[in-house]
Formats: C-alpha cells, sequence, structure tokens
C-alpha cells in the first residue's frame, strides 16, 4: 500500500466508503426504477403522475443542490416539524434527528439515479415483445409469473446498456459525499493535498482508483451481457 506520507491507509479506507456508498446507492436506484418504470408502464393515473413528476423533477435539478437539500434542508425541516409537534400535541412528543453523511449521500443518489433508472427500465420494458406476454397468460401464467419469467429476464437484456452506463456516471457521482463531509476517499485527499501542498501526490493515485473500478465494472457488464444475451442473436 502507498504510504503517501502517512496518508495512504486514511485514504485507502476512504475509498472503501465511496465502493460501499456506490453498491447501497445502485440498489437503491435499481428498486425506485423498477417501481417508476411499472408505475409508468401499467400503473393507473395517480401512480404514472407520482412517476412523471419524480423523474420530471430528479432529472431537472442538479445533483449537488438535491445532496444539499436532503442532507441539510431536510433535516431541518423535519425538525422543525417534529418541534411544531411537540408543541401541538398534549403528549408532547420529542424528535430530534441528525441525518448521518453516509446515509444521506446514499439515499440522495439512490434517488437520483433511480429517476435515470426508471426511464432506462421503461424503455426496456417497451421492447419486450408483446406477443410473448400474451402467450404467457394464455398458458395460465399470473401477472407475477409473466413478470419472472418472461418481462423481466428480457427487460434486463435490453437495460444492460443503459444500467451500465447510470452505474458508470453514478459510481463517479459518488465524489458529491465529499462535500457534505463525507470521508470518502475524495474528501480525505482534498485535506492530505492542502497539508502537503502536493495534488499530485493524492489526486492521482484517486483517479486511478475510480479508473480501475470503472475497468471491473465493464468487465462484469459484459459479463452479465452474455448471460442475458444466450439463445439470442446479435444483429
Amino acid at each position: 500500500m502507498l504510504d503517501l506520507h502517512g496518508y495512504g491507509p486514511s485514504i485507502f479506507s476512504g475509498a472503501i466508503v465511496t465502493i460501499e456508498v456506490a453498491l447501497l446507492s445502485i440498489i437503491i436506484a435499481f428498486i425506485l426504477g423498477l417501481l417508476g418504470a411499472v408505475a409508468k408502464q401499467s400503473g393507473g393515473t395517480i401512480s404514472r403522475s407520482i412517476a412523471t413528476a419524480y423523474t420530471t423533477i430528479i432529472r431537472g435539478v442538479p445533483d449537488l443542490v438535491l445532496m444539499m437539500l436532503i442532507f441539510f434542508g431536510g433535516q431541518i425541516a423535519f425538525n422543525n416539524f417534529t418541534e411544531w409537534l411537540y408543541y401541538a400535541s398534549d403528549e408532547k412528543i420529542d424528535i430530534f434527528i441528525n441525518i448521518n453523511e453516509f446515509v444521506a449521500g446514499v439515499l440522495t443518489i439512490g434517488f437520483i439515479f433511480g429517476a435515470y433508472m426508471t426511464e432506462t427500465f421503461r424503455g426496456a420494458f417497451l421492447a419486450v415483445d408483446q406477443g410473448q406476454i400474451e402467450a404467457g397468460k394464455a398458458y395460465g401464467m399470473t401477472n407475477l409469473q409473466v413478470f419472472k419469467r418472461i418481462m423481466f429476464p428480457q427487460m434486463m437484456r435490453h437495460a444492460l446498456p443503459g444500467l451500465g452506463n447510470n452505474w458508470q456516471v453514478l459510481l463517479k457521482t459518488t465524489a458529491l459525499v465529499s462535500v457534505i463531509g463525507l470521508a470518502d476517499m475524495v474528501r480525505l485527499a482534498t485535506e492530505a493535498a492542502k497539508s502537503t501542498g502536493e495534488p499530485f501526490l493524492f489526486f492521482i493515485p484517486v483517479a486511478a482508483v475510480y479508473l480501475g473500478l470503472t475497468a471491473c465494472s465493464e468487465w462484469g457488464f459484459a459479463v452479465l451481457k452474455k448471460r442475458y444475451n444466450v439463445g439470442t442473436v446479435e444483429a
């Protein structure tokens, strides 16, 4: 491990934090994306409207602004509400929260990319052959069985390119958590560079870590693409 004037171990631990934020965020984004796509495709008027408003607002507001709103504004708004509840209620309910930087970063990034995943999955669902869905229902499959056995596997094949792109962008977006005080590798490298006056010494290894993560991700998505394309012929 590079020592980097004694900062190497802490920056390495910051890289672990970065990976944890990225993995947890993509799980949240994946779930929100599926829910949003299903709501847009087969949901009622209310669910479609909520999903449309969600994707429109999130894609129109900068990621950094959203992170600041959730981390700072979110906890202020919640604590103001609980303070009002304390004085308005006879039971004197006293609740105070202090949002953790890690939790705020994961929730914000997952929430943001859930909107992008929604559009990715929606397009993938539209690409699934409707004839196969109707055939599944004709064989007596329930809607859940049709989704698990027909729609989801084929949807994933079409969604993988967009999913891979979203993951790569999400991975680099994790650098934003440094602005809310989370000790990821970008923040630790910034502090080390300020202390020593040697930015290249610290930021080049950080860039190399991001490059390594994206390269491994490319390989992983290539494996997934090969798996989901089994039995198909690429044009």
